[in-house]
Formats: structure tokens, C-alpha cells, sequence
């Protein structure tokens, strides 16, 4: 079975093509951005509207970010949210088996958040993929995090009420 670091590569390499040729960067994608996206009442969903228009970089998350997203989601919207995946709006990561126990000592380090899997596998990702910025709403747990090389994930700035791409 080839590495972890293999699979993520050669992942990345797919999620990182456009149709001209040149590679792009990727933004992870926590949670509150898909909620907001697919919950048209969320007072963030025009913002991520707006910031998904003008967005021309990849974007890559977690399989245990969909299932958090779908359990804050109405029915027609998970599959909205499943129909976009299909359509390649978004790469998925599966969690490695071989990995869990990495997750595990993450959730130990980072306790006193009360972080959940979604979020350690997301910094996971972060680590593997060396992609460093995410869309999230969760700013005051993504600015405590900290990767293997002690750097901090830039938090992207999208979110405004007003629909505007400010973070609050």
C-alpha cells in the first residue's frame, strides 16, 4: 500500500488541475462555510455566495466535514451539498485508517477546545497537503491550532452579514 503522503500527493495533483493547464491553490473548507452555503436562512449565506462566485482556487476538505455539514442540513440541501461534491465543486479526503491515532493525540492536545473530528482532520489535512488557508467560521479554535511546524492556518476572510467577504 502506498504512503499517506502519496495518496494525499496524487489527490492533490487531480483537485489542483483546471482545464488550462495550470495548477491552482487550494483552500481547506470547514463546516460553517458549507452550513452557510446550503442553509439559504444562515445570515453567513450570502457571503459565501459571493465569496464562491469570485473564488478561482480549489477546494479541498474532509469526509468528516460533509457528515458534520449534512446533520446541520435539510434534506434537499445535503444533496445539493452531495450533487456539488459529485460535480467536483469541492475534493473530499478520506481519513487514512493508519491515521486515527494521529487524530486522536490531536483531540488530547487541543482538550480544552473541546475540538471535534471534523476539525482535527481538517489540520491533518492542513499538514499533508501543505495548505495553510481555510474557510471557516470557527475562528477562535483555527487560531489556536497549530501544525506540525508550529505555523498557524490563515484564516480567509468571507464572512460579513452583509454579505460582504469580511471576516468578523
Amino acid at each position: 500500500m502506498a504512503p499517506i503522503g502519496v495518496l494525499v500527493e496524487a489527490s492533490l495533483a487531480v483537485a489542483n488541475r483546471r482545464s488550462d493547464g495550470n495548477s491552482v491553490a487550494n483552500l481547506l473548507v470547514d463546516t460553517g462555510f458549507l452550513v452557510a452555503l446550503y442553509r439559504r436562512n444562515d445570515e453567513l449565506h450570502q457571503s459565501a455566495l459571493r465569496f464562491l462566485q469570485g473564488n478561482r482556487e480549489g477546494l479541498i476538505t474532509v469526509a468528516p466535514v460533509i457528515v458534520e455539514a449534512c446533520h446541520f442540513l435539510a434534506i434537499e440541501a445535503r444533496m445539493h451539498l452531495l450533487q456539488w461534491i459529485t460535480r467536483e465543486g469541492l475534493t473530499v479526503f478520506e481519513i487514512p485508517q493508519a491515521v486515527y491515532s494521529k487524530l486522536a493525540a490531536l483531540m488530547e492536545k487541543y482538550r480544552n477546545l473541546d475540538c471535534d473530528l471534523a476539525d482535527v482532520a481538517l489540520l491533518w489535512l492542513a499538514a499533508e497537503s501543505r495548505q495553510r488557508r481555510i474557510l471557516t467560521v470557527d475562528e477562535r479554535d483555527f487560531s489556536t491550532y497549530r501544525l506540525p511546524d508550529r505555523k498557524q492556518l490563515q484564516l480567509v476572510e468571507w464572512m460579513s452579514a452583509d454579505g460582504s467577504s469580511e471576516r468578523r
